[in-house]
This record gives C-alpha cells, sequence and structure tokens, in this order.
C-alpha cells in the first residue's frame, strides 16, 4: 500500500506552474468522439481518471495515448456505443460519454458512473436533456438512449456542470439548434466550447446561463491546449496558508480563483493576483483568522471542490469559521481525520462550525475522497510532527504527483510503501 509521509514545520516557498485541469480534459476527452480526425491535446495532467477516460476511448475503437503531458486521440476506428458496468464505475464523470456516444452512433448503452461517494449525484439531469433533444432513454439494468439528437430547448432544473457539458456534446450532433438555459457557468465549460469551436463547431454563451449550439456541422481533427487546474491551485494555497510562506502558481487565471484568494486574505494572508500568476504569502508567526462564513455555490460562488483545503487550513487559525455546503450531501468525509489531528470541527447535516485551535498535530490519516485527500496533505504541512496520509488512489485521480508539487515548494514530504 502506497503512503505518504508528510512532516510539518516547514514553510512552503517557491514557484509552480498549476497542471492542466480533470474537470476540463474528461470532457475534452469525451468530445473527441465527435472528431472526424486525429486530436491532439496539449497540458494534459497524467491522473488515474484521465487514464480511465482512455481506456473508454479504446473500448469505443479509438487509439488513444499519452506521452507525458500531450494527449492523441484517433477517433476515426469509433464503432461501439457500449461502455461496460467496470469502466463506468471507474469514475464518477464517466457518464459525460453519454452525449457524444448520441451523437456519433445515434446510441449509447452505459450503467451508472462511480467514483468518489460524495452522496447522491442523480443523472436525471442529463437524461432529460438527452430527451429534450429528441433521443429515447430507458432505464432497465442500465441506461439505454435511441436515436439521433435533433436539437431543441434544454431547460436545466439547476445549473449542474456535467448535465450542460452532455447537453453541448450531443447538441453538437443535433441537426437543429440546440438552446441550454440555466446552464453551469464553471471556466471549465469555457475550455469544452473553445474546443469544440477549434474543431469548427458552433457554439456560444459559455461562461452564461444560456448557451447555443448550431448543429449540422462536421468536426476536423485539431491541436488544443488544455486551461490550468484551479482547483489543485487552492489545494496549493491552503497548504500555504496551513504551513506558513510564500509561493507563486502560474498556468491559472486569478479570475477563477476569486473567491478563494477572498478567504485567504479575510484570514489574514497577503494575497495577489495579476494576469499571469496568483501569490500568496503568510508568515508563520502570524496565526490565520476565521472568516465568518463560507457558503459553497456554483460558479462564480465559492468552490465546492475548495471547501475541504479551505477548511484544512483554518482549522489552526484564531476564531470560528461556518462552512455551509449547498452542493452535495457527504462532502464532509474529511472532517474526523482532521480532528484526529487535533482539530475542533462540529458537522451538522451541511454546516460545519470550525472552531480555530492554536496548532494541529501528526497523524496516521486516510483520504476516502479526491479533495478531502488534498486537504489532508494540507492539514499536515502546517501540522507539529509527522503525519502518514493513505488512500492515495483518491488523490491520485486529480493530482499529479502532488507529493512533486509539494517538495518543489519546499516541503518535507515523500511516498512509500507499508
Amino acid at each position: 500500500m502506497s503512503v505518504m509521509y508528510l512532516r510539518g514545520g516547514r514553510p512552503l516557498e517557491g514557484e509552480l506552474t498549476v497542471h492542466g485541469a480533470k474537470n476540463s480534459v474528461l470532457p475534452i476527452l469525451a468530445a473527441c468522439l465527435l472528431a472526424r480526425g486525429t486530436v491532439t491535446l496539449r497540458n494534459c495532467p497524467r491522473l488515474t481518471d484521465v487514464d480511465a477516460a482512455l481506456g473508454i476511448l479504446r473500448r469505443l475503437g479509438c487509439r488513444a495515448q499519452q506521452e507525458r503531458h500531450t494527449i492523441t486521440v484517433d477517433p476515426t476506428g469509433a464503432l461501439g456505443s457500449t461502455i461496460s458496468e467496470e469502466q463506468m464505475r471507474a469514475m464518477r464523470s464517466s457518464i459525460i460519454f453519454l452525449g457524444p456516444l448520441l451523437a456519433r452512433m445515434g446510441e449509447a448503452h452505459l450503467t451508472y458512473p462511480g467514483g468518489c461517494e460524495l452522496g447522491p449525484r442523480p443523472i436525471d439531469l442529463h437524461l432529460s436533456a438527452i430527451r429534450a433533444m429528441g433521443c429515447e432513454v430507458s432505464e432497465d439494468r442500465g441506461i439505454h438512449c435511441q436515436g439521433r439528437p435533433l436539437g431543441g430547448e434544454v431547460q436545466l432544473s439547476m445549473p449542474s456542470v456535467g448535465a450542460t457539458e452532455n447537453a453541448m456534446l450531443c447538441a453538437v450532433g443535433a441537426s437543429k439548434i440546440t438552446t441550454i438555459t440555466n446552464a453551469a457557468r464553471e471556466p471549465e465549460i469555457g475550455d469544452l466550447q473553445n474546443f469544440l469551436n477549434s474543431l469548427g463547431a458552433h457554439v456560444r454563451g459559455a461562461g452564461s446561463s444560456t448557451i447555443i449550439v448550431e448543429g449540422g456541422r462536421e468536426l476536423s481533427g485539431g491541436e488544443f491546449s488544455v486551461m490550468g487546474d484551479r482547483i489543485v491551485a487552492a489545494t496549493l494555497l491552503s497548504a500555504t496558508a496551513a504551513a506558513g510562506g510564500r509561493v507563486r502558481l502560474r498556468g491559472v487565471d486569478w479570475r477563477h480563483l476569486a473567491t478563494v484568494m477572498s478567504v485567504f486574505h479575510q484570514a489574514g494572508c497577503r494575497v495577489e493576483s495579476k494576469l499571469e500568476h496568483v501569490e500568496l504569502e503568510r508568515d508563520r508567526e502570524t496565526p490565520l483568522k476565521g472568516v465568518p462564513t463560507i457558503r459553497t455555490a456554483p460558479y462564480p460562488g465559492f468552490p465546492t471542490d475548495a471547501q475541504a483545503p479551505v477548511m484544512a487550513a483554518l482549522a489552526a487559525s484564531q476564531g470560528c469559521t461556518l462552512f455551509v455546503e449547498t452542493m452535495f450531501d457527504s462532502r464532509y468525509r474529511h472532517v474526523p481525520e482532521l480532528i484526529r489531528m487535533g482539530a475542533d470541527i462540529t458537522t451538522e447535516g451541511r454546516v460545519a462550525l470550525v472552531r480555530g485551535v492554536e496548532r494541529l498535530h501528526g497523524a496516521r490519516v486516510e483520504a476516502s475522497d479526491l479533495r478531502g485527500g488534498g486537504a489532508l496533505a494540507a492539514a499536515a504541512l502546517g501540522a507539529e510532527g509527522a503525519t502518514v496520509l493513505s488512500g492515495l488512489n483518491h488523490i491520485d485521480r486529480g493530482y499529479e504527483g502532488l507529493e512533486d508539487m509539494l517538495r518543489t515548494l519546499g516541503a518535507d514530504v515523500e511516498r512509500r510503501e507499508e
């Protein structure tokens, strides 16, 4: 079993370029099914979720390979329309293949997706979007969809990122115009729009609540560079806030981190947001201050994926911070592990009250989900003594070499086999 050994007490210093965004590259890989030529993607992180997506593409008949941070997909041989239960369960975002499969094949046969257990993430929004475009959907020992998408009006009852992306991908293959209302506004949706348009699609409106897709355009191959990962950046900023020091991160758009940077500014850190970088500095001798309320919300609100790492940083602070998780039911699974490290946190439903303590201490802890794992690593760097972190299979889904990134910034961390 792989574990991460982290020793706290050393401030982080230095500069790092953040790797490509998991939440961007996965829908873009699914979108490669729509192309009629080879696609080359750059700035792609090496993650187990990316490996799972490449495996699905190969299962469907594509040629797909990754060399360092470049992925090449040749979808010209794609013939399949079925994704196995094993592959669907490998990651929660596997449902994103539904839309492009219908657009290319006119049918799709899937089971229900797996991944981190964060409470129910119903796929009914995805299925209702598919139905609104004229496809038939049945659920009998899986998900079975038939018919070429026609287009039409897709009205989402909530701004789901995955449902917005699935609707966009299905709509590209429709015969008419599709209008998606109450669309999610996350930056990764803008990256997907830019990718599709680079291949010849006509999609506009990403970043707003209304997205319009003009179907009927054949997509060529091409090249594209994936945006930087704002959640990886938020995790590294949280680690710096916890451990103290000064870190500059390149490769991310500061506007995508505005709410996170605002929280750390309120907590007493010096923050700097420039076009080409973000920077955070905290004097280790000056404790963080509690922040009145942090409420997760769809973009441009505070990201749910940043909730756990920021909570880990504020666990050692002066005063209290109230977290309200509005997105998922089971997003406090990192809390018992932080309590093992000496945190004083009380949860009730979707609310968590963090009473800041002077310092956390090292302990043996286990990650039970992706962002919770990043949070525990951040907490460990601000703690006294050594922490042994297991459950690295979750961390490897979304952080490429987290221990390497932290070592680059001066942390005392290594991965071992036990």
